[in-house]
């Protein structure tokens, strides 16, 4: 009997095609970390069945629509300007923060918000599109003043489910509605595989469904985002200052890193179970150094091992949308809609004064005095860019679509985080902590690199690919992830067509580049290594996957390996050269009253999970808005 998996690279919640162009769709097939089945006919290759549950309807419109009233985890706001608003969130005494938590409090932005619907008002001072991480905290920032009327749109809907809220059960929102679904092309450089992204379709984007761990970059990350923005407001220092400003950290006192009483609470994950303490043992025997956080003194070295910081308080995940967005939803200024799906840009000459958008099933537009914000992610916001005119002209041109800016970087330098797993059985079933993944190893490989080249993150769960899956999974085990933390590799996106309903092609490229496939072989044994240290005698029986393999064999095991940490990243980046889409204040170049705030601007990826970095690029995005207009 086939045994079915039921971890996260194999469940998918109301099985359906992957939805690449952002409208409704009732097809299916299991997600897989591997190209599904029904888009590979030609195929023999064995894939693993997929065990499915199914998620209930959620109905279209308004985020009251969605609301129970019956939970709210969210935390208090802190004003980052010296004059205080009237809504200023700050928690002073902590009297606020258990006030937005209550039933009482979820009634009040449910009455608050189907008041600023029923109003149908269809021009804001500001347009935020998306409630991922960056666009909860422009969307938030910006209604800090109470005379600056804001409109946050969100294509997916309520985040207050358990698969969201209960960190163990992230893993069920893979595949669900609550996920894009985007799906690589096929790549030759992974054996004709396709990768799934997932990426978030709900209130708080990927925040709301990722594995929750908080990394804040190496201090050269934010370096070379200083260098090629000519910006110094991108350098660590100032960067530094901003994550004082956000965390509330709950961790060993580090008061030149560390910020206390901010909106994003920060723990190091409770409890580690002992695996995640075996693995930052064993990294330390092997002469790495250990530290009490990934995001203190360690990112401002050459790495080393420690225990996750997570986004988990009281036991419930805590967004970014949760942390920034919902404690101000019982505002007049702050009016939220979910189910709308950004189209197009509307233009007046050069300057965008609004969106066009699907609500209901109809089209409609909403305009801004001001400025629209773009915060779709790395795919969303680059085709919401080429469908408005934007981005290179040979290519919309092909398309029919009429050119307002050519801008050739527009879906160009995509990049991903790429890891490959190595599976460990257990001797008996061990417990699973906060989200699965309680341990993280970041190394320079050669001291003289500015940046960890290594990133290793750690699950407690047996993860294999579709194809690696035929080595023969373990019933119980962990994985270790080696993944390469700067790929060379570098994919593109392009458009199928000019309709909405057209998918966005993405050709993801990983592996493309030599020397990615050179650095994951030494990775992958330096993981093999810590795996089967000592430190692990007591929990683990043996390695279950690759295990001892020929030159060869590991070069194919690599490319059927391969999967995605899901940080997309890149494709619409920030900088001064002629493929870079927008400057140092994320105006888009050549355009007027628009700015993009999202992993897209990225210039090259981050050392580690991007949900923080995302965090910044908000705060630095809504800084400058403010300081535009004097807000």
């Amino acid at each position: 009997m086939r045994r079915r998996f039921l971890f996260f690279p194999l469940i998918c919640a109301k099985p359906r095609k992957p939805n690449v162009s952002g409208l409704p769709s009732n097809s299916s097939f299991p997600v897989l970390f591997g190209k599904p089945a029904e888009l590979n006919p030609r195929s023999n290759r064995k894939t693993v069945s997929a065990r499915y549950f199914v998620v209930p309807s959620v109905k279209t419109g308004s985020f009251n629509q969605d609301l129970s009233g019956e939970k709210s985890y969210s935390h208090g706001m802190r004003d980052s300007s010296n004059t205080k608003s009237p809504f200023d969130k700050t928690n002073e005494t902590a009297n606020f923060d258990q006030e937005t938590r209550t039933a009482d409090f979820a009634e009040k932005v449910r009455i608050n918000q189907q008041m600023l619907t029923a109003k149908s008002k269809s021009n804001y001072d500001f347009i935020i599109c998306g409630s991922g991480p960056s666009g909860s905290v422009v969307a938030s920032r910006l209604a800090e003043n109470p005379e600056v009327s804001v409109l946050l749109l969100e294509a997916g809907g309520s985040d207050d489910v358990p698969e969201v809220m209960n960190p163990a059960q992230w893993a069920m929102n893979l595949g669900s509605e609550r996920d894009w679904a985007f799906v690589a092309l096929p790549n030759s450089h992974l054996n004709g595989r396709s990768i799934p992204l997932s990426m978030g379709k709900v209130l708080g984007g990927g925040s709301s469904i990722n594995v929750m761990l908080w990394a804040r970059g190496h201090e050269n990350d934010w370096e070379h985002f200083a260098e090629v923005s000519g910006d110094p407001g991108w350098g660590y220092q100032s960067v530094l200052g901003i994550y004082r400003r956000v965390e509330n950290w709950q961790g060993a006192n580090d008061p030149v890193r560390r910020g206390a009483g901010g909106p994003v609470y920060v723990e190091p994950a409770s409890n580690p179970q002992p695996i995640a303490l075996a693995m930052v043992e064993a990294v330390r025997s092997l002469g790495m150094p250990s530290f009490d956080s990934p995001n203190g003194e360690m990112m401002e070295s050459r790495g080393g091992a420690a225990i996750a910081d997570v986004i988990i308080r009281d036991g419930q995940r805590s967004s970014i949308f949760r942390d920034y967005v919902y404690p101000r939803l019982d505002q007049p200024n702050l009016t939220l809609l979910t189910h709308t799906l950004v189209t197009k840009l509307i233009f007046t000459g050069s300057a965008v004064v609004g969106v066009e958008v699907i609500q209901d099933g109809k089209t409609r537009q909403y305009t801004a005095n001001q400025e629209v914000i773009l915060s779709l992610g790395a795919i969303n916001t680059p085709k919401v860019l080429l469908q408005s005119g934007l981005g290179p002209h040979g290519d919309l041109r092909k398309h029919g679509i009429q050119i307002v800016q050519h801008l050739p970087g527009v879906g160009q330098n995509h990049q991903d985080h790429v890891s490959f797993n190595c599976i460990f059985e257990y001797q008996e079933p061990q417990p699973f902590g906060n989200g699965g993944g309680e341990a993280t190893l970041y190394w320079k490989s050669d001291p003289s690199l500015d940046r960890p080249d290594l990133f290793h993150c750690q699950f407690q769960a047996p993860v294999p690919s579709a194809e690696t899956a035929a080595l023969g999974v373990p019933a119980h085990g962990w994985t270790m992830f080696p993944g390469l933390a700067h790929p060379k590799s570098r994919g593109s996106l392009r458009l199928s067509g000019p309709q909405v309903s057209d998918p966005i092609l993405i050709d993801a490229n990983t592996l493309s580049h030599p020397d990615d496939l050179k650095a994951a072989i030494p990775n992958i044994e330096l993981c093999r290594e810590i795996g089967n240290h000592s430190a692990f005698s007591k929990l683990v029986k043996r390695e279950a996957i690759p295990g001892n393999l020929s030159p060869s064999q590991m070069e194919n095991f690599v490319r059927n390996a391969a999967v995605t940490y899901w940080h997309q990243c890149g494709t619409a980046k920030m900088g001064r050269d002629p493929m870079s889409v927008v400057d140092s204040r994320l105006k888009v170049y050549g355009v007027e009253k628009l700015r993009i705030a999202d992993a897209s601007i990225m210039p090259e990826i981050t050392s580690g999970n991007t949900m923080a970095p995302c965090v910044v690029i908000g705060e630095r995005a809504a800084e400058m808005v403010k300081a535009a207009y004097g807000i």
